[in-house]
């Protein structure tokens, strides 16, 4: 009786705990960029419930080769807190705001020993379930073609090929349609000449009585 009541009591009151739903991480899938350059790993989230105070972010890093992660950003309570002891130290800056659901983070001064993987979690209390996800960075000296610009400028140099040839072979039918055009009018001309003439006959010899001395 008395777990009814108490039961009854929190209902009344208001004060029954929220439900967690699921809460979508985004970043990026992989970026490149060049030594000594900065760049920013984005990370934002979906959440059905308006940005809590309590928000987190979280940033981890994972060399390539290497099977262990370590952790290298943290955000709550409204604070960044860095890791100053890591590979980064010095080099990674929180540039993102939490309010419109954004834990971006900016790595200075990029270093060839900086590929590897990123991953990002983020928490919007209630919802808090959620699975991280992972940027990949590659960094080179000079930033290679992408394989999508090589594809497309295949693509448009057959396309072009194939328009000229089109072209090329309409062209070439108007060039051969005309010639032959041209040669049946002078043929049918000559024809016409000619038959004009067989109709006409012979010119009669002049008379020469009629002929004055």
């Amino acid at each position: 009786m008395l777990t009814f009541l108490a039961l009854a009591s929190v209902v009344l009151l208001g004060i029954v705990p929220e439900q967690s739903q699921a809460i979508v991480i985004y970043t990026g899938w992989e970026r490149h960029a060049l030594v000594g350059s900065d760049i920013r790993l984005s990370c934002s989230f979906f959440s059905w419930r308006w940005t809590s105070e309590d928000v987190t972010f979280s940033w981890t890093y994972r060399p390539d080769g290497s099977r262990d992660s370590i952790s290298i950003f943290h955000y709550t309570g409204g604070a960044a807190y860095v890791d100053n002891k890591g590979p980064f130290r010095d080099r990674l800056e929180f540039v993102g705001n939490p309010s419109r659901r954004d834990g971006s983070i900016l790595i200075k001064n990029l270093e060839f020993s900086d590929n590897g993987t990123f991953t990002c979690d983020a928490k919007n209390p209630p919802d808090i379930v959620g699975r991280p996800s992972s940027v990949r960075l590659l960094v080179f000296e000079k930033v290679p073609i992408q394989a999508g610009v090589i594809t497309g400028a295949i693509i448009g140099v057959v396309l072009g090929l194939l328009v000229l040839i089109v072209v090329i072979y309409y062209l070439m039918r108007f060039l051969v349609a005309r010639r032959v055009f041209s040669l049946s009018v002078s043929k049918h001309g000559k024809k016409k000449k000619e038959g004009s003439q067989q109709r006409q006959g012979p010119v009669p010899p002049a008379d020469p009585s009629k002929i004055k001395v």
